[in-house]
C-alpha cells in the first residue's frame, strides 16, 4: 500500500512540474509579446488559457483522490497540501500571463507612447522568481526558496516606481489615460506573478521544514 502511495505521489510531482514548465512558457510568451508589442502573439496566449485551467482541475482532483484512498499522514500529507496550493498559484500565474497579453492586445492597436521605465527589469525579476521557486520544488531546496521570498520586495518597489511614473504622465497627457492605465496594469500583473512565485516558495519551505514562513512560530 505504501509503495503504491509513493508511486502515486511521484506521478503527481511530475504533473505539477509539467504544469510549472507550461506556465513558465506562457510568462515568457507574455514578456515577448510586451517587448515586441505583438498583438498576434498576445491573442495566442489568451486563447490557450483553457489548457492550464483544465490541468489545474485534474491535479487538484488527483490530490483529493490520493488523500481519500490512502489517508496519508506526516510528510506525505504535507506534500499533498503543498501541491494543492502550488497548483492553484501556477494557475493564477497563467491567468496573469493572460492578463498581460490582454493589455498588450489593447496597446498594440494604439500609437506607442514612451514611458520613462524599463519593463524588462521587472519582467526579468518576476520570471526569475518563478523559475527559482520551481527549481526549489524540483530539488527540495529551502535555501533557494528563501531567496525567492527575499526577492519579492524588489518587484514591489519596481511596481511602486511604475505607479509614480504613470501618475505623472497621466497629468501631463490626459488624452492618453487609457493607454497609460494599461501600462500601469501590466506592472501590477508582473507584481502578482512575483507574489504567486513567493507563495510557491513558501509552500516548498513548508513541505521541507514543516514551517510556514509567514508564521514561523507555527509548525506542522
Amino acid at each position: 500500500m505504501k509503495r503504491h502511495l509513493q508511486s502515486e505521489l511521484e506521478k503527481l510531482k511530475k504533473r505539477i512540474l509539467s504544469l510549472g514548465t507550461m506556465v513558465e512558457e506562457r510568462v515568457r510568451m507574455a514578456i515577448k509579446a510586451l517587448e515586441k508589442r505583438d498583438g498576434e502573439l498576445a491573442e495566442k496566449i489568451i486563447h490557450a488559457d483553457r489548457e492550464i485551467d483544465e490541468i489545474e482541475v485534474e491535479i487538484e482532483e488527483e490530490c483529493l483522490k490520493i488523500i481519500a484512498l490512502h489517508q496519508p499522514v506526516a510528510v506525505d500529507l504535507r506534500f499533498l497540501s503543498a501541491v494543492i496550493k502550488i497548483n492553484n498559484d501556477l494557475e493564477r500565474i497563467g491567468d496573469e500571463a493572460v492578463n498581460i497579453a490582454q493589455r498588450v492586445s489593447i496597446i498594440a492597436k494604439r500609437p506607442p507612447l514612451q514611458i520613462n521605465f524599463d519593463y524588462a527589469v521587472m519582467a526579468e525579476k518576476a520570471e526569475a522568481m518563478l523559475k527559482n521557486s520551481l527549481d526549489a520544488l524540483v530539488n527540495l531546496d529551502a535555501d533557494l526558496a528563501y531567496k525567492v521570498i527575499l526577492a519579492d520586495d524588489e518587484v514591489d518597489d519596481l511596481n511602486a516606481e511604475v505607479y509614480d511614473r504613470v501618475k505623472e504622465m497621466i497629468k501631463a497627457q490626459p488624452d492618453r489615460v487609457t493607454y497609460l492605465i494599461n501600462l500601469l496594469l501590466i506592472a501590477r500583473h508582473f507584481e502578482r506573478i512575483a507574489d504567486h512565485a513567493t507563495n510557491i516558495a513558501e509552500e516548498v519551505i513548508y513541505m521541507i521544514e514543516g514551517v510556514i514562513p509567514r508564521h514561523p512560530s507555527l509548525k506542522a
